[in-house]
């Protein structure tokens, strides 16, 4: 069979997204692992699945796969593409839109100027709820990486993070420690490695390791993460502007208990037919 699926970006994180409520099929993890392949695939950062809900009280189910085939909680860009998408196939009037994720419910804000706000809800901060293994909640935690130690942030924002503070975002060691933090034995649930420059009390800028799919060009998640780890830490305040590779993210975060509010843009890239 053919399934219609649209290709979009949230600055530069790329996706492949589904309608599952108006076509009917059943997605594996095998067929995210085929499609992904940018040489032999349509290739992208994740794929994101459009769904009917299950709960009465939110408009759709928001599913994610990684690149590599492995399902994960949440995806901030993918979101905000999300919303674009279900109103430009008119699966929705609504312009906030409540969407269930593996992680709980968020909510899609889509404005008049473009730009789209998701409420990302509250970060959780605790370790067992990363899930992350350390023996006391504290605002960083060393970490051995081999024969180096870091000093990492640890939140969830639906998924897990790790938040490092480094002088220059473009010699940080992305490569190389990021593969070896997102395997790290403490983070049970494997980890995405955020490395954060702060340039001043409102702007960073931002590389992320993804969990399942390498280096992106953004990641909402990983901004929001980012964000929060900043301020808590006292090196930001609220709102702060996050410059990815790809662009601009704006976090909005009131401290701990309150959600965290990320708004940027969606981009369609193009429509195309894949043969299931």
């Amino acid at each position: 069979m053919l399934l219609r699926f649209t290709k979009m970006h949230g600055l530069g994180n790329d996706f492949m997204v589904l309608d599952l409520v108006s076509q009917h099929a059943h997605i594996q993890p095998k067929h995210a692992k085929q499609w992904g392949n940018r040489n032999t695939g349509i290739g992208f950062d994740q794929l994101l699945l459009v769904e009917a809900p299950s709960n009465p009280e939110v408009d759709f189910r928001y599913r994610i796969f990684n690149s590599d085939g492995s399902e994960v909680e949440q995806c901030g860009n993918g979101a905000r593409c999300f919303a674009r998408f279900v109103l430009d196939k008119r699966l929705t009037a609504k312009k906030l839109i409540r969407v269930e994720t593996r992680s709980g419910i968020i909510e899609l804000d889509v404005r008049n100027d473009g730009q789209i706000c998701v409420n990302m809800g509250a970060p959780r901060l605790v370790p067992a709820d990363i899930p992350f293994q350390a023996d006391a909640q504290a605002l960083s935690y060393p970490l051995q990486v081999e024969a180096q130690s870091v000093e990492v942030a640890a939140v969830s924002m639906g998924n897990p993070h790790a938040v490092l503070r480094v002088d220059d975002i473009d010699s940080a060691p992305v490569h190389e420690l990021g593969p070896k933090i997102e395997q790290h034995p403490r983070f049970p649930l494997r980890v995405n490695v955020g490395f954060l420059q702060v340039i001043d009390r409102s702007r960073a800028q931002l590389r992320v390791w993804e969990r399942g799919a390498g280096e992106t060009q953004a990641c909402g998640t990983g901004a929001c993460a980012a964000a929060v780890a900043a301020i808590s830490q006292g090196w930001m305040d609220s709102p702060v502007s996050i410059d990815l590779p790809g662009g601009r993210l704006c976090i909005e975060w009131g401290g701990p208990g309150q959600p965290v509010l990320m708004t940027g843009p969606a981009v369609r890239v193009y429509e195309g037919q894949v043969r299931l």
